[in-house]
């Protein structure tokens, strides 16, 4: 061993006393010469070292081999025609198929491998994607983006071992029916809701049980619950509004004395100049619906948007902008505040003393602020600006949670949204039913919903998931689903994204399928 600018060199040679021709298997002890190969093996303490390995050639004993001339081989040492030792090539391939090409190359940079983000690329592509010729027997099949909403691949899991099988460059029902093709052995295929798996896994595995995914099956439950109540939109809102305890109270200006009053600032001439300019053109709406024009040329005509132009039409009236009041982590502790106020304590940063004391954990502008906001000018008080509500917001979308969940806070909107329209109720009713059959699998119930939701909201929905039953019914019965799947599939993303723009399918399929 010599050690010679900053890297140790290794002088070694082979021992044994004859070798095998690699071409007719005939051991041989007669050496026809020697040199000398140069090769890079792990680092020593964080040197680097280099191996000067004396390597003999044979003459080949066997008269009609063509191989007349050959090199000893090493085979636990180095490859052939290799510059790296086999340790060090493995562990090369385990840093990039951890970290990619630029950052296992800076984490090898650290251990003391000297080595590019394109050799480890390199080194990378040389390893082959070894898969078994049958396929797994409970294969999990999803789909991943390239690009999402324009490109998707498909990716294919052994369930049972929780393995990335392989990956597909698209997704289609013939790339895939021709991958099961040639890997029979499948017994059962978990999928989503995807009628191209489904038609892949009919044509090309008839005989393996296909299993729905139990997530999506809920999910789709949801999207199709919103879908029922778009058109009640209206309703929504009208329920929201009479299930609300307090009515809105009118907002009173606060008075400032005569003599301290101040004109009004930039902000409020700017939305009194936006008002005006909304109200004309209200007017200019009104008075073109009045003469009969219809709703899309006036939109077309004033530049504004046709929803705008039927919100105007069905208020009857100027609508004007509400004030939303903004919540502030000083509202819970608004009754000690009111108490103290009364008893003549007008300084916020006492009351702000007092609420830290009380286990608040805010600084004390914003109690400032929202004694201000509350109590007007804290040099003149003035009456108590009355709390006031702004319109509910609701949403189909919030709506459909709200109904699955039920919770407590919205037990009132729910008993009033109801009693409003007897479809929501049965859409209800019909839709958490499906959720405790999914979630306790209950396939007995199955039959008897899907009888009663026939005249339901959801009807549409229920006749979708009855071109699916057997793998519906099979999703009742077995364990498997997609969850694993998925995980792999973030996995995938995460590996792509890390790979910025040299992430070619090659590439990705060798990291992903051979990571463990």
């Amino acid at each position: 061993m010599v050690e010679s600018n900053r890297r140790l060199v290794m002088v070694l040679r082979a021992m044994g006393g004859a070798s095998r021709c690699p071409a007719c298997r005939q051991e041989s002890w007669r050496i026809h010469s020697r040199y000398t190969r140069r090769l890079k093996d792990l680092p020593w303490e964080g040197i680097p070292v280099r191996i000067e390995l004396r390597v003999r050639r044979f003459f080949c004993r066997t008269e009609d081999c063509g191989q007349q001339i050959f090199t000893e081989r090493l085979a636990n040492t180095v490859q052939r025609y290799a510059r790296r030792t086999c340790r060090l090539s493995a562990s090369l391939e385990q840093i990039t198929l951890a970290l990619g090409g630029s950052a296992g190359s800076r984490l090898a940079q650290q251990l003391g491998i000297l080595a590019s983000g394109s050799t480890l690329l390199r080194q990378l592509r040389r390893k082959v994607v070894t898969s078994s010729a049958h396929a797994p027997r409970v294969l999990g099949i999803d789909d991943w983006a390239w690009r999402k909403g324009h490109r998707y691949g498909t990716i294919l899991c052994d369930l049972e071992r929780s393995k990335v099988v392989d990956l597909l460059p698209d997704r289609s029902t013939e790339s895939t029916a021709q991958w099961l093709r040639a890997h029979p052995g499948t017994e059962i295929v978990s999928r989503d809701r995807a009628s191209l798996y489904a038609q892949a896994a009919t044509a090309a595995a008839p005989h393996a049980v296909q299993v729905a995914d139990r997530w999506h099956l809920l999910h789709n439950l949801s999207e199709a619950l919103v879908g029922a109540l778009v058109p009640y939109h209206r309703l929504l809102v009208e329920a929201a509004q009479a299930s609300t305890s307090k009515p809105e109270a009118p907002i009173t200006p606060v008075v400032l004395p005569s003599d301290v009053a101040k004109p009004n600032s930039r902000n409020q001439k700017r939305q009194q100049h936006n008002r005006e300019l909304r109200l004309a053109s209200y007017q200019a709406v009104m008075e073109q619906i009045s003469k009969g024009v219809t709703q899309r040329e006036i939109a077309h005509s004033c530049g504004l948007g046709i929803r705008t132009i039927r919100r105007w039409i069905r208020a009857r009236g100027f609508p004007e902008r509400k004030l939303v009041g903004r919540r502030s982590t000083v509202d819970q502790h608004s009754e000690y505040l009111e108490q103290r106020w009364n008893e003549g304590c007008h300084n916020a940063t006492q009351l702000w003393h007092e609420l830290r004391a009380r286990g608040f954990a805010g600084q004390c502008p914003i109690v400032r602020t929202w004694v201000r906001r509350r109590y007007g000018s804290r040099r003149y008080r003035t009456a108590q600006q009355p709390s006031f509500q702004s319109r509910p917001r609701v949403s189909p979308r919030q709506t459909a949670w709200t109904l699955l969940n039920e919770p407590e806070e919205a037990r009132g909107y729910l008993e009033e949204l109801c009693r409003r329209s007897s479809q929501i109720a049965t859409c209800a009713s019909m839709a958490r039913e499906f959720v405790r059959i999914i979630r306790q699998r209950d396939a007995v119930a199955w039959n008897h919903w899907k009888e009663d939701v026939k005249t339901s909201l959801l009807a549409n929905f229920a006749k979708h998931l009855c071109q699916d039953e057997a793998a519906l019914l099979a999703a009742l019965q077995h364990p498997w689903s997609n969850g694993p799947v998925e995980g792999h599939v973030h996995r995938l993303k995460l590996i792509k994204r890390s790979m910025y723009g040299r992430a070619k399918f090659d590439l990705l399929r060798l990291r992903v399928v051979n990571a463990e």
